[in-house]
């Protein structure tokens, strides 16, 4: 974090810096706003806010202290601040690029597998990531009190003894308090065939003074629980994000990381080794790194898949094996994810050489 940047607000006590009630309500949600906190020349606001009136914007004081205005093509701020390529609508985009809305047993419940599904609690973020998949929900209200929301997907999940699993996501199920979270997770685990909850959470990365005490003793008293988080770029491993992570795996939850390849954010060998490394060291998983989905609104971030195939090829001869994500596709509908695994020349020559290691002996 930038050295005083809370006193960029009239409130900005040290106090009220660690307060993620505080941090929520003091998001930047205008270009005003943006540039106030900043300390950046005014913009020409008019095409941003066409974006802006399509796909919002909220950024938290927090995550705001990381970005480099200064810098053109700042890794953080291409994540979170509205950019006019977002508008951008070339052919093969959809809002729904995985067909989820056609894969949806009851209103917000997504079932793509046999035994699990995914809940989307909310669709409200601490911060908007403009390279997410679901930015089709962002400007679209919440239906009703969440008691009825979730109703039909606790219905649904109680009359399906087949499913296993139960994953919060949203959104950001973080967003809730403490009492409304502990509803949505015991609502699910009384379910007597439900084995085990996974919550997807950008909090850590963003809003990390969210992962407080209780919160973790919530967390603690559901398990079996997992937890996914999403850091894209090294610079986002800061003490508070693993204090947060830390937090969270001293109450016995395990924290995988989730990435998606960008391009202009981690599409290069250096960054992204250095960001698996910054997790390996703190004791966060790299679980999976993303083929960025055709969402519309997101083109600008997507890269060539070979170009993925050579960067996990480069990162197979330089990361630790527990540094390795898997490399996958996400597909729409029930094709689910397919992984995606360089077999390059100098590959293909080492497996032949070592055939002997492949060969049934009687």
């Amino acid at each position: 974090m930038r050295k005083n940047f809370a006193s960029r607000f009239p409130d900005g006590t040290s106090r009220n810096w660690r307060d993620w009630r505080w941090q929520l309500r003091h998001r930047a949600t205008s270009l005003i706003a943006l540039t106030r906190i900043l300390e950046t020349p005014p913009r020409d606001g008019k095409p941003l806010e066409r974006v802006m009136s399509r796909y919002p914007m909220a950024i938290t004081p927090y995550y705001l202290s990381l970005l480099e205005p200064d810098h053109e093509n700042d890794p953080l701020s291409l994540q979170c601040v509205p950019d006019l390529r977002e508008l951008s609508f070339s052919a093969g985009l959809r809002d729904d690029p995985l067909g989820e809305d056609r894969s949806m047993p009851a209103p917000n419940l997504i079932q793509r597998y046999p035994d699990r599904v995914l809940a989307i609690v909310t669709h409200r973020c601490a911060t908007y990531c403009r390279h997410c998949n679901r930015k089709r929900f962002w400007s679209v209200p919440e239906a009703g009190p969440l008691k009825n929301r979730l109703a039909p997907m606790v219905r649904f999940v109680s009359e399906s003894p087949q499913i296993r699993e139960v994953i919060l996501s949203g959104g950001d199920p973080l967003m809730f308090d403490d009492a409304s979270l502990e509803w949505i997770l015991s609502s699910f685990a009384s379910i007597p065939h439900i084995e085990v909850l996974r919550i997807g959470s950008r909090a850590p990365v963003v809003l990390p003074m969210r992962i407080t005490g209780n919160l973790c003793r919530i967390l603690k008293r559901h398990r079996p629980l997992w937890f996914n988080t999403q850091f894209n770029h090294p610079a986002e491993i800061t003490k508070d994000a693993q204090r947060a992570c830390n937090m969270i795996q001293e109450a016995g939850i395990p924290v995988s990381n989730q990435s998606v390849l960008l391009q202009g954010v981690n599409d290069s060998p250096k960054v992204m080794q250095s960001l698996l490394n910054g997790l390996q060291k703190i004791s966060v998983r790299p679980y999976y790194l993303f083929h960025c989905e055709p969402a519309r609104g997101c083109n600008h971030f997507r890269t060539d898949a070979r170009k993925g195939l050579n960067l996990m090829e480069k990162l197979h001869r330089s990361c630790s094996g527990l540094a390795l994500p898997q490399y996958v596709a996400d597909l729409p509908g029930r094709e689910g994810k397919v992984p995606l695994w360089p077999l390059s020349r100098p590959i293909q020559n080492a497996l032949r050489k070592h055939q002997d290691f492949f060969d049934n002996f009687e």
